[in-house]
């Protein structure tokens, strides 16, 4: 995978220098690029114009394009979409592109359109650190806690890999691939193929390219291929819709319930961030959700942390949880500049990581150095030396990590309208009836709530709940944590300059000038690791303890703090793990327990997994496209406990999650 080269013709024509080949109709009538996706792409598939448009009354609809380019179709899909009230509640746009062009590209490609310039920057904005692989972002467009949702997933690289990885079915194909005589690889058969399985009968596909290599090549993949007049000065485009002559083979992913109408209900168990993740995925595909916890209020188990980082893992060799928590580090700041008030709730900071035991570098490919280092890179000399480290130190610095105070979250995402938070009731026991949805029942056998779907979310107490249910194969393990926090204004000014003033991880962490509990500013350090503990009492020797990982992650910021760790108060919690270090999310046994899911094992990373498992969740349910490439989606499942055959991601046991 390389960079898109973009060469701007006299005429303001973009061109790729790579293939010599234009990436959009110049059109006689000066609409150019706009006129060509109005009419070739949306209008082939019947999305354009509005009137009529096949998209109106369906709940969702599915767009896939072979050749993002510059993403003006997909900008004039978006203003289609966004300016129809009958279009969908959700649109879901899935595209290829192999060489990714520059965010200043995407910008001046939309420039002559006032119309999509805004949208233009809301995705150029978005569009950074492009390494091979998925790439998803989500736009509400009516603002935070509606139900209106665009999703646009890119898969970077080569087509003929992550086609084949796509499980979904697609309702309309945009084909947008260089001229077939100077890239035929964009539409070569076995490619068209790979498309066309994706296909539903009825599915319509619109190409400004007529090559008889192109006809012959869908028309031997089951479309049903004519010539239509074109945009001048090209005098034909082509249409095709997909109508086999035999039934297809179902290999696509079928959704685990219907169609969300007004009335559906979901019961979450667990009000942290897991449960407040899941319930507000569910609220915005039109569930009516039930939070029921323990506690009289949000967040009073693990999520109750005073504040934490959103940081992603890296890897020399950029493994399944490198991946993943890029993933999630992108869906928790979506949601967080959504919903939080960035500097008080939450604040992209970037975080300094000192790598105490040198280890796990960063990937040396030419992609990672092309496009990782919007991710992570060595710090700036600047940087260490305000950390307080030598010159030398090893490190890196994560530029897209971010601080965060998870009640904060917990309870902006408890807050959508369709979200009822219900505390102080303790859940003894799940079971369902012959009907199929399922009670809840409290400990002395009351029924306190009845859905179509449960989804636990208790943390540890996960297993509890379910061993009654028979469900034994999900292996949580408890991890207790405690870290040490004091307020700001306690230190005198020279404590004060000797703390770096971005969160530093690596070895334990130290995030400094944030909001604590009663508003004032605070420090707050740790945490401690106590595997099978149960124990959530803060405990003196676990206060020296983080005191001592201190001195290593920054010795001067500790010799600052000695003063005043004496009196430094302390906050424990209980995470739980799983033996692969993976979250388990969705549903455990699909075929005997129809109805029941978890979202459970996220550890330490529950800041950064736990809005991108809620995510996965939701499109297990709903048979949506997945967030994140299918394997690590895979990954994630639940069932993968009790159905050993489902593959491991990348054919090995993900990357251990170092404390």
């Amino acid at each position: 995978m390389s960079a898109a080269e973009v060469e701007w013709l006299p005429d303001g024509t973009p061109r790729s220098t790579r293939y010599g080949d234009i990436y959009r109709s110049r059109g006689a009538d000066g609409a150019g690029g706009l006129a060509q996706a109005h009419h070739v792409f949306l209008g082939s598939c019947g999305l354009w114009p509005a009137e009529g448009a096949v998209w109106r009354g369906q709940p969702r609809w599915h767009v896939l394009e072979n050749g993002f380019g510059l993403g003006l179709n997909f900008l004039a899909t978006w203003a289609a979409w966004q300016a129809d009230p009958h279009a969908p509640a959700a649109l879901f746009y899935t595209a290829t592109e192999a060489h990714p062009a520059t965010a200043d590209d995407l910008r001046r490609s939309a420039a002559p359109y006032p119309d999509l310039a805004p949208l233009a920057e809301a995705l150029a904005q978005r569009w950074t650190g492009l390494l091979p692989g998925v790439h998803r972002w989500t736009w509400n467009p009516t603002g935070p806690g509606k139900t209106r949702r665009l999703h646009l997933t890119l898969c970077v690289g080569d087509a003929m890999h992550w086609l084949p990885t796509l499980d979904t079915p697609v309702d309309s194909v945009f084909l947008d691939g260089f001229d077939p005589a100077v890239n035929p690889a964009m539409w070569s058969p076995p490619l068209l193929r790979a498309i066309a399985r994706l296909c539903r009968p009825g599915t319509r596909l619109g190409t400004w390219t007529v090559a008889r290599a192109v006809r012959d090549a869908l028309t031997d993949a089951g479309f049903r291929v004519e010539k239509a007049p074109g945009l001048p000065p090209k005098r034909h485009c082509l249409r095709a819709v997909y109508a086999p002559g035999w039934s297809p083979r179902a290999t696509l992913r079928q959704p685990l319930v219907g169609p969300c109408g007004n009335g559906r209900q979901a019961v979450v168990v667990g009000a942290g961030l897991a449960g407040s993740a899941v319930a507000w995925s569910l609220a915005a595909r039109g569930w009516q959700v039930t939070v029921l916890d323990g506690a009289d209020t949000p967040a009073a188990g693990a999520s109750g942390l005073p504040v934490g980082l959103v940081a992603p893992h890296v890897s020399p060799d950029d493994a399944p949880l490198s991946r993943l928590t890029r993933a999630g580090l992108v869906c928790t700041r979506e949601r967080a500049q959504a919903l939080l008030t960035a500097g008080v709730d939450w604040g992209p900071s970037g975080v300094y990581e000192h790598r105490v035991e040198d280890k796990h570098r960063l990937p040396d490919t030419p992609e990672w150095r092309l496009h990782g280092t919007a991710w992570s890179h060595p710090p700036e000399a600047e940087q260490t030396a305000r950390a307080g480290l030598p010159p030398d130190a090893p490190a890196l610095w994560h530029p897209r990590a971010a601080w965060l105070r998870p009640a904060r979250l917990v309870a902006a995402q408890l807050a959508h309208p369709a979200v009822r938070f219900v505390g102080g009731v303790a859940v003894g026991a799940l079971a369902r009836q012959d009907s199929g949805r399922w009670n809840v029942h409290t400990p002395d056998g009351r029924v306190c709530a009845e859905a179509d779907i449960v989804v636990v979310c208790a943390g540890f107490d996960t297993r509890a709940l379910l061993a009654p249910l028979g469900v034994t194969a999900l292996p949580l393990h408890a991890l207790r944590g405690q870290v040490s926090w004091g307020p700001m204004p306690a230190l005198d000014a020279d404590a004060r300059s000797a703390l770096p003033p971005f969160p530093v991880n690596g070895h334990g962490s130290l995030i400094t000038g944030v909001s604590g509990p009663a508003g004032e500013p605070i420090w707050c350090m740790g945490s401690t690791f106590v595997r099978g503990s149960t124990d959530r009492t803060p405990h003196p020797d676990e206060h020296a303890a983080n005191h001592d990982k201190l001195r290593r992650l920054l010795p001067k910021a500790a010799a600052a703090l000695a003063p005043a760790w004496s009196q430094a108060q302390g906050w424990a919690g209980v995470r739980c793990t799983l033996p692969d270090r993976f979250p388990a999310v969705g549903a455990l046994d699909p075929e005997r327990l129809p109805g029941l899911h978890v979202l459970t094992g996220l550890g330490a990373r529950g800041l950064t997994l736990s809005v991108l498992c809620g995510e996965v969740l939701a499109a297990s349910l709903h048979g949506e496209p997945w967030p994140v490439e299918a394997r690590l989606a895979r990954a994630l499942l639940a069932s993968r406990f009790a159905q050993r055959h489902v593959a491991p991601v990348d054919g090995a046991v993900a990357a251990r999650q170092s404390p």
